[in-house]
């Protein structure tokens, strides 16, 4: 048998056999006993495949070789090629005949140009017609053409591999540092199909005009939010915005986005599914429209929380981290609605009394691949209030919050609470992504190899607190009623800010020092009980603290400047510690150290100078 019938034999098994289980269960029935393998014949056609790869491989000898390529098929059904090999020899020396009406596959049709290298050259144009609802779809890398066909099974991010499909992948591998490495590229090597043509070609290039922008569709953002990247877009809430209400309007919460924001349509929302999958491998779908008109719906207040919040503050005072430089903003507040998750999981069948061994974690994906998970006992827990959310304060999920429905895990960081979410697991093992085992964990200060496999991942989130703004009160008109002693400047200071525990632990205390945590007063916690919603303390406690601010002599420039400090205790008695040195780790997660922020005492009354941080 020619190698180019043998290859394009592989590619008729590989077609045939949606799911690598199929494949196995042929190859265990070619090793076994001689017995009829009718198992195999369900889905595949020997001599079918075979005339298909004679006529197929026959097309492209006429043309010029191409260069081989490593068959996926190994990788699926291990030694099935050999076996393959061995049996179906022709007997006859004379060769077999190609029925009339076969055509090349897409991949191999008559190339517009050539080279040296023997690949077929492809317009922009063609390329497209390969998008993400091709039989065939096609991606370009630098200058080189990929059939993904094969691929989209076995990729890490599953099919949203397809967003590239019918142009170039590159835009969406540069937001992911993993897609540079060398292995990945091998991979690739073994889909190529061609070359785009020279005159589409900018520079070694396609060209820019049309290489797709992943984040076009994103949502327009409200101006105010602090930016921190662009795309993808990760923005904090502005403090003064922290301080001025409970709940934090829709438009001003803070974004915390990995990749681009999918889109759902509006009109289309309700037909949007989520499957479910128990560890038995029963998977049942509900659309939105199902989870809202079969479950009772329930309304949650709760803080959500990136676990990189403050960690500006950690690369101030301790040493460089690696990651987003997010200073008080990357925490919000706000009303979620929707269904709990232990009801749909016993719908699915999951036994909530036993749900057993194999029920250790609940893995949640979201439409653009991102995926974590917790462990069982809080998504079954009555009053653990985990949600399938659909509304947001009062209003439809916005779409950089995960319209249509996004898991609500309150109590813990919010990088379990995933957005866009289409797909639930209930497994032995936590998600596999990235996200959750090669990111947002907790290292030592002198641990800079990270083992990943070392610590657990971050779930829970422990108590931490903030200034939020920081302003001298107006002096009363008659001067002569303000009594200034030695120690202090006869100023008056207002100072804003919140305290957060994670857990359902309720804040207890807030301290507050004006002279860097030589001496401390209380702060007056606002009562905000009449919009907390939930069986635990999911929210946040807004503070505020009046006092005369220290005497401190200027210095040469005019600044007389002293250190507010903050720092909040809950009711397990869990405090903040001193330093973020003591709790410095490389990827700066976690800054829960005490707050502090440098204050003019020579600034005028009225002046806000919250931000300047103490050195």
């Amino acid at each position: 048998m020619s190698i180019p019938i043998s290859r394009q034999l592989g590619r008729e098994l590989l077609r045939a056999t949606q799911r690598p289980q199929p494949v196995f269960r042929c190859v265990r029935a070619l090793d076994g006993p001689l017995q009829p393998v009718s198992s195999c014949a369900r889905f595949f056609s020997f001599r079918t495949a075979f005339r298909k790869a004679i006529s197929k491989a026959s097309s492209r000898t006429s043309s010029s070789p191409h260069r081989l390529r490593p068959l996926p098929l190994l990788a699926a059904g291990g030694g099935l090629l050999t076996i393959l090999l061995t049996v179906l020899q022709p007997v006859s020396h004379e060769p077999l005949e190609v029925p009339p009406d076969s055509t090349p596959p897409p991949a191999q049709q008559a190339p517009n140009d050539s080279d040296d290298d023997g690949l077929p050259r492809f317009r922009l144009s063609e390329v497209k017609e390969h998008g993400s609802k091709s039989e065939r779809p096609w991606v370009i890398y630098e200058d080189k053409v990929y059939d993904i066909t094969d691929w989209v099974p076995a990729h890490p991010g599953g099919e949203v591999i397809l967003r590239a499909a019918g142009g170039s992948i590159e835009p969406y591998w540069d937001i992911f540092a993993i897609h540079k490495s060398p292995y990945v590229r091998e991979i690739l090597e073994q889909y190529v199909v061609g070359r785009v043509h020279p005159d589409d070609l900018e520079n070694g290039r396609p060209l820019q005009d049309h290489i797709e922008d992943p984040f076009m569709a994103d949502p327009v953002r409200d101006t105010k939010l602090r930016k921190i990247t662009e795309k993808p877009c990760n923005a904090e809430t502005p403090a003064d915005e922290l301080a001025e209400s409970f709940l934090t309007p829709n438009d001003l919460f803070y974004v915390r986005n990995h990749m681009w924001v999918p889109v759902v349509q509006e009109n289309e929302a309700d037909d949007h599914g989520i499957s479910v999958e128990l560890p038995d491998g029963d998977i049942k779908t509900y659309t939105i429209r199902e989870l809202k008109e079969r479950f009772k719906q329930y309304t949650v207040t709760a803080v959500l929380q990136c676990s990189g919040n403050r960690r500006n503050d950690m690369t101030r005072y301790a040493k460089k981290t690696n990651g987003l430089q997010w200073t008080v903003g990357a925490i919000s507040c706000a009303k979620w609605e929707g269904v709990r998750l232990r009801d749909v999981l016993a719908d699915a069948g999951l036994s909530l009394s036993d749900p057993g061994e194999d029920a250790q974690h609940v893995q949640f994906s979201g439409l653009e691949a991102y995926g974590a998970s917790i462990p069982i006992a809080p998504a079954i827990d009555p009053a653990g209030d985990v949600l399938l959310a659909f509304k947001m304060n009062d209003a439809p999920l916005p779409r950089d919050h995960g319209f249509p429905c996004r898991v609500i895990v309150p109590g813990h960081v919010a990088a379990r609470c995933v957005k866009w979410v289409n797909k639930i697991v209930v497994s032995d093992e936590e998600s596999n992504t990235s996200w959750q085992r090669r990111d947002y964990k907790c290292f030592g200060p002198n641990e800079t190899k990270q083992d990943w496999d070392k610590y657990k991942s971050i779930q829970v989130m422990p108590i931490t607190s903030a200034i939020t703004r920081t302003r001298l009160k107006p002096a009363p008109n008659d001067e002569s009623r303000i009594r200034i002693t030695e120690s202090d400047s006869g100023k008056t200071v207002q100072i804003e800010g919140y305290a957060y525990s994670g857990g359902g632990r309720e804040i207890q205390r807030v301290d507050i020092s004006l002279d860097g945590g030589e001496t401390w007063d209380q702060a007056r916690l606002l009562d905000d009980t009449r919009l907390e919603k939930g069986t635990r303390a999911w929210c946040w406690k807004r503070w505020k603290y009046e006092g005369k601010l220290p005497q401190v002599r200027p210095d040469a420039r005019g600044e007389a400047k002293t250190t507010f400090v903050v720092k909040a205790t809950d009711d397990a008695y869990n405090t903040q510690p001193e330093s973020h040195k003591s709790i410095y780790n490389l990827r700066g997660n976690l800054a829960t150290a005490w707050h502090r922020v440098d204050f003019d005492c020579a600034a005028s009354p009225g002046d806000c100078v919250e931000g300047k941080k103490a050195k």
